[in-house]
């Protein structure tokens, strides 16, 4: 229950802005490096990754994440994809909220642990805020190697 207050509050500050802008904070043909640390329920996350607009709507990308913890130390890999609502909601330029789906695989390198379902489907929804080529983000849900959500810095190119 509170990931979902979370998740208004947050919303509800997306949107107390003046809706002044209709095109997206990535373009397509646009690219945009993301990076930072994971909310997990065990050690900490670090992750890293691209999106590429291929719609003034829509990006795709990859995303890497390393897990420290004391017992469990592992890799990963996924391919995201996101639906961002700027343009349909009249969010300003300097804020991107978004909603997608993950496809991703872990590697553990404890080899006597193995997890029931290393690759996984699973969903984020997220937001920026951008000050210049550069944003903070905030993202909840993420699936199995970052379930708490994600916070970090994302940089336009």
């Amino acid at each position: 229950m509170k990931k979902v207050a979370i998740v208004l509050v947050f919303i509800a500050f997306l949107f107390s802005g003046n809706a002044f802008s209709q095109s997206a904070p990535l373009s397509k043909g646009g690219k945009q490096l993301n990076f930072g640390i994971g909310l997990g329920d065990w050690g900490l996350p670090v992750y890293v990754g691209l999106d590429f607009g291929i719609h003034s709507d829509i990006t795709i990308g990859p995303e890497i994440f390393f897990n420290l913890d004391d017992n469990n130390n592992g890799l990963g890999a996924a391919f995201r994809g996101d639906y961002h609502f700027n343009r349909i909601l009249g969010i300003p330029n300097e804020f991107d909220f978004y909603a997608g789906l993950n496809l991703n695989h872990y590697f553990y390198f404890d080899s006597n642990y193995k997890p029931e379902h290393p690759t996984n489907i699973d969903f984020q929804i997220g937001g920026r805020w951008y000050w210049s080529d550069w944003g903070l983000n905030l993202e909840f849900g993420g699936g199995y190697y970052h379930n708490g959500g994600k916070f970090g810095l994302s940089k336009k190119f």
